[in-house]
């Protein structure tokens, strides 16, 4: 009889949500459901999942409530302890993410279980997610992840989405948008219905998008999107086989990006570049960067480039990426199951950037006498060795040319589990993961028009060459990111499915095979690339021995990772539960690399992953009109990375910053008292505190103002006590919808607390010392960014009284009151002068859709 259920409630679980990320998880969280007789029940779109685990999902009735081509990123701002500052209000152009106070780095988000963050730096793209019209359910893992997760940067949280499978039926959907900022969008979508005598269905779909720039009045950022997938069930027990491609390309521009400054001294305005500022106004966001000409080209005169091409707004962040996956499930006998999922994927894109190139060359020799002219990346800046790059058939000019970091991955990998119930009420499951990245990073240069936009936003497609026909680039790595991983889940009930306990272990094994073709210069990264120019290589190897060698280095870490946790059924409604786990992040590539700068076997070269150890204790109540749970929360963040200036060194490098703890509360509930209203609340606090005081600098002279008392003496930021930068100290919100027969409204709202700005949790000064610890300077912005309330209006026409049952208009409205805000930016600054760049908040953006289901 259970071996029937576990069956039907896959095979549900399959079309209308599951909460977990793999098959072989699926599989699992399916089994849990009929053991604990718990109902995969949604209240208005929000679902409070039974498990030991604190989670938060969100079913694909609320996803498509929201803006059409939204990035699912967004769509999670509404569960309690996310925060997700969008940079556009179509979630095309990027945005913030953080859960818990971790930021995007520190999270995982899987995609049908393949990992999408950066196989180098662990970085989150929120503009390169699925089309939200086919995602069935996202669900947020606060501090934990499945066992068989395929992740090396999840010592925070993890996001989840699964597509929707196809219909059994033949059907489809076209969907336009229009809204404001010249915003269109079409989305289509074709279900193929069973279409073999096996059971066959698929669908196959498709997107295009474009609208302007936001702020600065120039550019546009378009994107395009297709997808398939093919299901083929098998037999009875709700085995199954999924093919599905995605594959996608956007050609984003950067926009919206300001210093956090306000200070109006001197005439300062709004805009991108250094010598701007915050707006303080609604008019002062809608700014307008004027056209532009590449200064002219003079023959015989030394020509210095101007800055047409160089400001944010004129900047591209073009990407291509696609991946295959596949999902299958097999009964191999009465109670033990099978799951294979297998992946491959591929990136290309670079982050903009311009710089302005030297036709000649550059003097390597350190001595004040000796001169050695070499050609080549040098020093931040390309020498061409006698390239006219302008055209005025002189090679002793300045010229500005794109420069962008470049990454292509290939990336493959797998998830093999096997489930056995041994009785039933026990369960096991062993599981295997494979992800192997190729990522290569480059830095190849290519010509500007003359209006500032490249020829080719992909220089490395035609990069151009010194006059000895090396290619020019600012960094030039292969780095292979390996992980096996062993791992393995028990769940048992007892006293009659009152009390389920599960255990699991994870064992990850990584590997990171690092290849430098550059000289690295500095602790800070700084590096010297001289491609296949190998005579001025070996020169500067000669004349400046302090600098380490291209060079090859492999890195390995494992760990066990421990989980575990208990429910306890108070009613057949209410449950209690608790959780532990041990989270682990391996540096990224980035800091692994500054690392090569140090000696091997020294401990500067062999940076410590981060490690987490992740406490939830809770409650929920779930029925068919109440979907509820609060959580208290305890992590202890160990290893904490982050840049601080070394002393001995006179550089800023990746400094061990010890221990980290966070706690907080999360909590939501969804009810709908009578059919026709859906109500929803939300909220958390956060607190951080950094146990440690962090070295950003050495003493030069005996100042007050610094507290030097002796040259040479160490400055500490006071860092000790304190809480994390970026991280909003408390958000809270909720929903309200109402069904009027044909017309459905809903108003939803989130007001997002204060973030601080810097690490010491003090107000960015003018102060121009490098001790930081006190504002004695004029102070250009305070010490946290204000709350703001955010409130989006969706209303819903179903024209099914005409005959079309699956078409309706729809019309969202996000920002309603258009408030001014500070929008994402990074934490971890430790200095005080330190002005970091933020986004300014989305505007307030009407789009009216059209959808004809058929």
């Amino acid at each position: 009889m259970k071996k029937f259920l576990i069956g039907c409630a896959v095979s549900a679980l399959a079309t209308s949500g599951a909460y977990a990320q793999s098959t072989g998880s699926v599989d699992f969280d399916a089994d849990a459901i009929v053991v604990t007789g718990a109902r995969t029940t949604d209240v208005g779109g929000f679902v409070s999942p039974e498990g030991s685990k604190s989670r938060g999902v969100l079913t694909s009735e609320f996803i498509q409530r929201q803006t059409p081509g939204q990035s699912i990123n967004d769509v999670i701002n509404y569960l309690p302890g996310v925060n997700f500052q969008n940079n556009d209000p179509f979630g095309s152009a990027g945005g913030t993410l953080n859960i818990r106070g971790f930021d995007s780095s520190r999270i995982s988000q899987t995609f049908d279980g393949i990992p999408l963050n950066d196989s180098g730096n662990y970085a989150i793209y929120s503009s390169q997610q699925l089309d939200p019209e086919l995602i069935e359910q996202v669900n947020v893992n606060y501090g934990s992840t499945d066992v068989d997760s395929p992740t090396a940067g999840a010592s925070g949280s993890t996001v989840n989405y699964r597509t929707r499978n196809p219909s059994e039926t033949l059907g489809g959907q076209i969907v336009a948008s229009l809204g404001d900022f010249d915003f269109h969008r079409v989305f289509g979508v074709l279900d193929t219905g069973v279409f073999t005598p096996f059971g066959t269905r698929a669908f196959f779909s498709g997107s295009t998008s474009i609208n302007d720039a936001v702020y600065g009045n120039k550019g546009q950022i378009k994107k395009q999107q297709y997808n398939v997938k093919v299901y083929q069930p098998i037999g009875t027990e709700g085995d199954f086989i999924s093919v599905a491609g995605h594959y996608s390309q956007s050609r984003n521009g950067f926009f919206g990006s300001v210093p956090l400054r306000t200070d109006t001294t001197g005439g300062r305005v709004v805009g991108s570049g250094s010598t701007n500022r915050f707006p303080l106004t609604r008019d002062e966001r809608d700014f307008t960067i004027p056209d532009c000409t590449v200064a002219a080209a003079r023959p015989g005169v030394v020509d210095t480039a101007n800055t047409c091409g160089s400001l944010y707004e004129e900047r591209f962040n073009p990407s291509n990426t696609g991946n295959i996956r596949v999902n299958s499930k097999f009964t191999l006998a009465d109670g033990l199951v099978l799951t294979v999922d297998p992946s491959f994927q591929s990136v290309k894109a670079n982050g903009g950037g311009t710089v302005v190139a030297q036709e000649g060359f550059r003097d390597i020799d350190p001595s004040a006498a000796g001169v050695y002219n070499a050609s080549g990346y040098l020093a931040g800046v390309p020498y061409f060795g006698g390239v006219d790059l302008n055209g005025d058939g002189d090679t002793i000019d300045g010229v500005r040319v794109l420069a962008p970091s470049q990454t292509r991955t290939k990336r493959y990998g797998v998830i093999a589990g096997l489930r056995y119930d041994f009785s039933d009420t026990q369960t096991v499951r062993a599981s295997y993961t494979l992800d192997h990245a190729r990522h290569r990073q480059t830095g190849e240069t290519g010509l500007l028009g003359v209006n500032g936009i490249p020829n080719d936003v992909f220089p490395v497609n035609d990069p151009l060459t010194s006059k000895t026909g090396d290619i020019l680039q600012k960094r030039d790595r292969l780095s292979y990111a390996i992980l096996n991983q062993a791992s393995g889940e028990y769940r048992g009930t007892f006293l009659n499915d009152i009390l389920t306990v599960n255990a699991g272990v994870r064992l990850p094994f990584f590997k990171r095979d690092l290849t430098n073709n550059c000289f690295t210069s500095s602790a800070g990264g700084f590096v010297e690339c001289y491609g296949s120019n190998t005579v001025d290589a070996a020169a500067y190897d000669s004349l400046v021995p302090s600098a380490s060698s291209p060079q090859q280095r492999v890195l390995k870490y494992d760990k066990v990772l421990p989980s575990g946790g208990i429910t306890v059924a108070i009613t057949p409604q209410a449950t209690l539960f608790g959780s532990y786990s041990k989270g682990l992040q391996v540096p990224g590539t980035d800091n692994l690399y500054n690392s090569f700068y140090f000696a091997e076997g020294t401990a500067q070269a062999s940076p410590v992953p981060e490690q987490t150890d992740n406490f939830d204790l809770g409650g929920r109540f779930r029925s068919s009109k109440i979907q509820a749970q609060i959580s208290g929360w305890f992590t202890r963040f160990e290893n904490r990375l982050a840049s601080a200036y070394d002393a001995e060194l006179d550089q800023t490098v990746y400094r061990n910053l010890g221990r980290v703890d966070k706690y907080g509360v999360d909590g939501s509930i969804a009810y709908t008292p009578i059919p026709e209203a859906t109500l929803y609340v939300m909220g958390s606090y956060l607190q951080s505190e950094i146990k440690n005081d962090v070295v950003i600098g050495e003493c030069t002279a005996v100042s007050a103002t610094t507290g030097c008392t002796a040259i040479g003496q160490t400055i500490y930021a006071n860092t000790k006590g304190k809480r994390e930068s970026g991280a909003s100290v408390y958000s809270f919100g909720g929903r309200a919808q109402g069904n009027f027969g044909p017309l459905t409204v809903g108003v939803q709202a989130k007001r997002t607390g204060p973030r601080y700005v810097n690490d010491q949790n003090i107000a960015i000064s003018a102060n121009s010392v490098t001790s930081l610890n006190s504002n004695a300077g004029a102070i250009l912005y305070s010490a946290k960014t204000p709350a703001y309330t955010l409130v989006d209006l969706d209303i819903r026409f179903s024209l099914a009284q005409f005959g079309l049952a699956k078409s309706f208009f729809q019309l969202n409205v996000t920002n309603l009151f258009d408030k001014l805000y500070v929008g994402g930016f990074n934490g971890g600054s430790l200095l005080s002068t330190a002005i970091p760049n933020v986004q300014i908040g989305a505007p307030r953006a009407v789009v009216g859709s059209f959808s004809v289901g058929f």
